[in-house]
């Protein structure tokens, strides 16, 4: 199946190659054949009834200091491509929210990964919500009291703005910690948006496992550990990998899971689990494919695309 594919994406110089998702999804398509490329949210626009893009051809080579060429800038029509990939990251903001609106006018003629309107509608710490036996005692609000009452009641607990990514601004604030005011003023004072408070979870020392999914199947996973004095795993803010595979536990959050996010057209999701506690379903540009295959040599990619490809087939 020859395809034609346009990556949206964050500024391809910028990318790590030995650790970004979206550049061996796009060099696994440009090994199958596929025409792909790019652009960056920026260039994204609505022509009357046709959604537009600045875009351009796009090479990829695992070399560094030289691993993109493009050329063949024009604005093309994305309506014309075979698959779109929502790929930047975020902050999940109104720019964020405004491509989805976009690309839902071309979706699912051409089909965007992952659909448009599902992500949008599942913000990544409240789609868990649904799931309500997986997860912990958290609380998402701006009130000040049912903060206070969550915090005497868990004690030890854990802030986060909702739309956060990459470990950004999440604070453990233990039983004795003086800084919660400050800290709930920066938050509340600096945005109209709540706030999640989440109990903390002490079996993060161990690791918070971050789970891929495919069309709603468990393929592959590793487990983050978090720096020394640090409360945070994600690798964005220092926690190191380390092959793992899926407990019993992990196993049935996945089952619960997969038919939701197969049914909502969301293919390629990562989860968080710490400690057998669901915390985080990431539906827009999750991470991980270049840290399983060092792990456990899988092309997570390749499934990637033959889920593409079947959905295509349909």
């Amino acid at each position: 199946m020859a395809l034609k594919v346009a990556l949206q994406m964050d500024p391809v110089e910028n990318i790590d190659i030995d650790a970004d998702s979206s550049f061996v999804i796009g060099t696994e398509a440009l090994a199958r054949g596929f025409e792909l490329y790019y652009y960056r949210p920026q260039d994204l626009s609505l022509d009357g009834a046709r959604v537009v893009a600045k875009s351009w051809r796009l090479e990829l080579r695992a070399e560094q200091g030289n691993h993109y060429t493009l050329s063949e800038e024009k604005q093309r029509d994305l309506s014309q491509m075979d698959v779109v990939l929502l790929r930047q990251d975020p902050p999940f903001d109104m720019s964020y929210i405004t491509t989805t609106y976009l690309l839902d006018l071309i979706h699912p003629k051409t089909l965007v990964v992952n659909d448009p309107t599902e992500v949008r509608s599942n913000s990544e710490k409240l789609y868990t919500a649904r799931f309500p036996g997986l997860i912990p005692p958290a609380l998402v609000s701006r009130d000040r009291a049912q903060i206070d009452a969550f915090r005497k009641k868990h004690k030890d607990i854990i802030l986060k703005p909702l739309y956060g990514n990459g470990g950004a601004g999440v604070f453990h604030v233990g039983p004795d910690d003086e800084n919660i005011n400050a800290l709930l003023e920066m938050f509340l004072d600096n945005s109209r948006e709540p706030v999640v408070v989440q109990a903390y979870l002490a079996d993060v020392r161990a690791g918070d496992k971050r789970i891929i999914l495919i069309d709603g199947e468990p393929m592959g996973a590793i487990n983050r550990i978090p720096a020394d004095g640090d409360a945070r795993a994600n690798m964005h803010a220092g926690g190191q990998a380390e092959k793992s595979d899926l407990t019993t536990r992990e196993k049935e959050i996945c089952a619960q899971l997969g038919p939701d996010l197969k049914k909502r057209g969301l293919i390629f999701t990562g989860i968080d689990v710490i400690g057998g506690y669901l915390t985080e379903i990431n539906v827009t540009s999750p991470t991980g494919f270049q840290e399983i295959r060092r792990f456990d040599g899988r092309k997570l990619e390749a499934d990637l695309w033959d889920a593409i490809e079947a959905r295509l087939d349909k």
